[in-house]
C-alpha cells in the first residue's frame, strides 16, 4: 500500500492515456442527431425515448488486442474503458442487474477481454463506471437504499473481480450532466469502499474540476469544456477526443480524425502543468477500430515525446483537505 502523494506522483509519470468509449451508445446513436446519450431526461425531465435492448448488443468483430495495439502504437501508458456508461449497460456479466452482457447476442465478458489485452500490452489498465444510471432509474432525482446496493455491489464487483485496477474513473455523480449528488451519496463512502477493496487504486470524479476534495486527481472533461486553470500544477488529469463525438459515429471512418500535430500540442500545453492527457479512442459497431483512427495513433506515437519523471513534487502541487 503507498501513500495519495506518492500514487499521484506515479499516476502523472505515465502522462498519456487513452479513454475507450464503446458501449450502448455505440449501437444506439451512430447516426442521427443524438451524441452519447440521453441528456434531456435526466437534465430538462423529459421521457425516455431510447431504451437499450440487451439483444442489441451484437459486436460479432470484438478486438481488444486491436485496441491495445493501436494505443502501444501510440505510446500511450494507460487507459480507461467504460464498463458501464450512462445509459447503464453493463459490460460484464453483472449479478446486480439483467441489464449486461449476460442477457446479449454477444455475452463476451468485455471488462475481461479489454484487462487482458492491455496488461499483456503493458499499458496500466484502469475503468470507467457511472453511477448514472438511466435504466436502473439512478438520477438526481431517485435514489433508494436498493441502488446503492447496485452502485456498491456492481463497484465491487470490478475491483474484485478482475485483479489490480489501478484508477476507477466515475461519472455522472454530482456533476452539471447529472447523477447523484454528494448529500444523496457521500464521496467519501465511496472512497472508503474502493479503497477498503484495493488500497492503491485511484478514485477519479469526471467533473470534478475544482478541488481534490471529492477525487484522487483533478478531473477536466475538455471535450465538453472544461479547461486547466493558468498556473494549476497537478494532479490533473484531461480528455480529449479526435473525433466528433465520444462514442463511434457511421460516418466516421470517412471523416478525418484531429490530426497527430494537435494531439502533440495538447501534450506540449498540458504535461507541464502535471496534467495528464487522455485521448479517446472509438470502437465501431463490430468492436473494431476504424482505420484512419489507427493510423492518426501511429502518427502520434512518431511525434510524442515525454518529459523527464516527476521527482520532486511542485510547492503549489494541489493536495487532499484534511479531513477528506
Amino acid at each position: 500500500m503507498h501513500n495519495l502523494l506518492e500514487l499521484q506522483k506515479r499516476f502523472i509519470n505515465l502522462r498519456l492515456g487513452t479513454f475507450i468509449h464503446f458501449n450502448s451508445a455505440t449501437f444506439q446513436f451512430h447516426t442521427g442527431e443524438i451524441e452519447d446519450w440521453e441528456f434531456d431526461h435526466e437534465n430538462a425531465g423529459q421521457p425516455r425515448r431510447f431504451p437499450f435492448a440487451e439483444s442489441d448488443w451484437n459486436p460479432t468483430g470484438l478486438d481488444c488486442a486491436q485496441w491495445a495495439e493501436t494505443a502501444r502504437a501510440a505510446n500511450v501508458r494507460f487507459a480507461a474503458f467504460t464498463a458501464k456508461h450512462h445509459e447503464g449497460f453493463a459490460a460484464w456479466p453483472t449479478k446486480y442487474s439483467e441489464h449486461c452482457v449476460r442477457n446479449a447476442a454477444n455475452k463476451t465478458d468485455v471488462v475481461a477481454e479489454y484487462l487482458n489485452a492491455f496488461r499483456s500490452r503493458k499499458i496500466l489498465a484502469g475503468l470507467y463506471f457511472s453511477i448514472l444510471d438511466l435504466t436502473a432509474g439512478i438520477n438526481r432525482r431517485c435514489y433508494t437504499e436498493e441502488q446503492k446496493r447496485i452502485i456498491k455491489g456492481q463497484i465491487t464487483e470490478l475491483l474484485t473481480q478482475y485483479g489490480e485496477i489501478p484508477f476507477l474513473m466515475v461519472d455522472g455523480w454530482n456533476s452539471p450532466w447529472g447523477g447523484p449528488t454528494y448529500e444523496m451519496l457521500p464521496f467519501e463512502e465511496v472512497d472508503a469502499l474502493v479503497k477498503s477493496l484495493q488500497p492503491d487504486c485511484l478514485l477519479l470524479n469526471i467533473g470534478c474540476n475544482d478541488s481534490l476534495e471529492h477525487t484522487d486527481v483533478v478531473f477536466y472533461e475538455n471535450g465538453a469544456g472544461q479547461e486547466v486553470a493558468d498556473g494549476f500544477s497537478g494532479p490533473g488529469i484531461l480528455c480529449q477526443k479526435l473525433t466528433r463525438t465520444w462514442f463511434w459515429r457511421s460516418d466516421d471512418p470517412v471523416t478525418p480524425p484531429m490530426p497527430a500535430e494537435w494531439a502533440i500540442q495538447q501534450m506540449e500545453r498540458y504535461f507541464p502543468m502535471n496534467v495528464n492527457f487522455m485521448m479517446n479512442l472509438s470502437p465501431n459497431t463490430k468492436g473494431t477500430l476504424d482505420e484512419n483512427l489507427i493510423r492518426e495513433f501511429e502518427r502520434i506515437g512518431k511525434m510524442v515525446h515525454f518529459p523527464d519523471a516527476l521527482e520532486k513534487l511542485p510547492s503549489n502541487w494541489m493536495t487532499r483537505k484534511p479531513g477528506c
